[in-house]
């Protein structure tokens, strides 16, 4: 299997917007965990490549929400940054 920022496996990302989504948005939004602190939404979990984080943050697009950050996660540390973060 390939690692480093060409790797096919699933990621762990965290996404944060602007504003509150409910627990509800969460089947929408592929699974995601939903956390809100500070008037930052933060969404944490598994994608499995990178057609699916675009399919994502096209979804945050389309309903108009304000992105703050993304970034991939190193696996089994969530809160820490791997080398090849976006």
């Amino acid at each position: 299997m390939t690692t480093g920022p060409h790797s096919t496996a699933t990621a762990v990302y965290e996404i944060q917007i602007l504003g509150r989504l409910g627990q509800d948005w969460s089947d929408w939004l592929d699974g995601m965990a939903i956390s809100f602190e500070r008037g930052v939404t933060t969404l944490t979990g598994p994608v499995a490549d990178q057609a699916a984080l675009r399919g994502i943050l096209t979804r945050l697009w389309d309903v108009n929400l304000a992105l703050v950050s993304v970034r991939r996660l190193e696996a089994g540390h969530p809160g820490q940054e791997t080398s090849d973060s976006a």
